[in-house]
């Protein structure tokens, strides 16, 4: 008797469990110690000698889809159902007596029904503590190439795929993931680039209200300002063909922001440019409105990439299994450590000398993860890197195969591939890395979340 097929690795992940991988929050110095366990590395592998917009519309997935990857249910069970229940969605056939076909939307009502009526036992819905708020992740590196987009547009499918409502914001002036969501944006104003103007403009009237108290003129709000003022995050958002991701995005005149920024800071020395992107997406209810913040950054530690990671729940630095990738990565957190210090102890100063909390930036969870794999050619490279980084390197490994190198010539996600285009066990083992991705990556979300929940729950004991 031929045996079913194991459930795929991101069901039945206990938040308890996966609360023990991020047992400890990391801080700005955990960033020296990784940044040093890369030079560390770096210095061994040298000794060694190793030195176009159209519309775009989701395709419909399978009954043998949604019961193998969408919804933990017996494929006979699910059309029990279906049949006991009309006023269900029923899919559609493209042949008579053939498979039956859904939209995302319907697998969402399906999702749904099943969360309602099935067994409690399942997990037909995602965990997600109701009374907290979004978790933001930045997926960061100073390489390129190196699958930062593709794995932040991944996971964010992987998340909506899993039933969570996610808001996948580009801060890359190339706007690749916008494109790969079909998004467009005319120019700056369509852009977090208002949001951060805004941010600034609001502490300007902060500070000219301390400027009237003291009897000092004010400091002038130009148009750009003024105009920022009108918009609020809401008003940046775009559907995508995902009926549960939205999008904010970003384009070319985006990058106008490296140089407006220092600007504002140099008007006003007290602005905390870093808070601004965190504060804004609180203040206007977006970690409300969504379950998981997606935040795509440029291929550089600037003033947008600051804004991302300072706004992060969980920072992830993809990374390919070769020494110079390897060395950029150590780089990066070595730029890290010096940017986050820089900022605590300059803020810490005059927290000091007023008494007032000192400033610490903490994150649940920062990992690095291997892209683009090759176990044929790289595998010693990546058990070198795992023993240099056993903490901070996830210990999956995301493979490169060619249904990824097909999805990404057509700027789409491997989920956005039609399976009947492949041979079957292709199909499986092309997504099933990324599957693999978001598995490991869940786990930290989880485990975030669990802990978070247990710490209100203790707080009010």
């Amino acid at each position: 008797m031929k045996s079913s097929p194991p459930p795929p690795p991101y069901f039945a992940i206990s938040p308890d469990a996966a609360m023990k991988i991020v047992e400890s929050p990391v801080t700005t110095k955990d960033f020296e110690n990784i940044a040093n366990a890369c030079f560390r590395g770096r210095s061994d592998l040298r000794s060694r000698g190793i030195d176009t917009r159209g519309e775009k519309k989701l395709r419909l997935f399978s009954t043998w889809e949604i019961t193998r990857y969408l919804i933990p249910v017996a494929t006979a069970h699910f059309r029990r159902v279906l049949r006991q229940n009309p006023a269900l969605p029923q899919g559609r056939s493209e042949v008579e007596g053939g498979s039956k076909w859904f939209s995302m939307d319907e697998v969402l009502t399906l999702r749904q029904f099943f969360a309602a009526e099935g067994s409690k036992a399942k997990e037909y819905l995602p965990y997600r503590p109701k009374s907290l708020p979004a978790k933001i992740v930045t997926v960061a590196s100073f390489k390129g190439g190196v699958g930062k987009t593709s794995t932040t547009a991944h996971l964010a499918m992987s998340a909506a795929l899993d039933g969570y409502k996610v808001l996948a914001i580009d801060l890359d002036s190339q706007g690749s993931m916008t494109s790969m969501f079909n998004g467009y944006v005319d120019d700056e104003w369509g852009t977090v680039f208002p949001l951060l103007a805004r941010h600034y403009a609001e502490h300007l009237r902060r500070e000219n209200k301390k400027r009237s108290d003291r009897g000092d003129p004010p400091i002038p709000l130009d148009d750009t300002l003024s105009e920022a003022l009108k918009k609020n995050a809401q008003s940046l958002i775009q559907k995508t063909h995902w009926p549960n991701i939205d999008l904010i995005g970003a384009q070319l005149d985006l990058y106008w922001t490296e140089f407006q920024i220092p600007v504002w800071r140099m008007g006003s020395r007290t602005w905390k440019l870093w808070d601004a992107l965190s504060e804004i997406l609180a203040q206007d209810s977006i970690l409300t409105e969504y379950d998981i913040i997606f935040l795509d950054t440029p291929p550089a530690l600037g003033y947008l990439t600051i804004n991302g990671l300072a706004a992060a729940d969980i920072v992830l630095v993809p990374t390919g299994a070769n020494f110079l990738e390897f060395d950029s990565t150590g780089r990066f957190f070595d730029m890290l450590h010096s940017t986050f210090a820089s900022i605590e102890d300059a803020e810490n100063v005059a927290a000091r000398a007023l008494g007032a909390e000192e400033l610490q930036f903490e994150w649940d969870a920062v990992c690095a993860l291997l892209t683009r794999y090759d176990k044929n050619q790289q595998s010693e490279m990546a058990n070198l890197i795992q023993s240099y980084l056993p903490e901070t390197l996830l210990p999956y490994r995301q493979d490169f195969t060619a249904l990824i190198g097909q999805a990404g010539e057509q700027v789409s996600g491997i989920y956005e591939a039609d399976y009947r285009d492949f041979n079957r066990e292709t199909y499986i083992r092309g997504r099933a890395t990324f599957d693999e991705t978001y598995a490991a990556f869940k786990r930290l979300l989880l485990g975030s979340w669990r802990r978070d929940e247990v710490a209100m729950e203790s707080s009010k004991e």
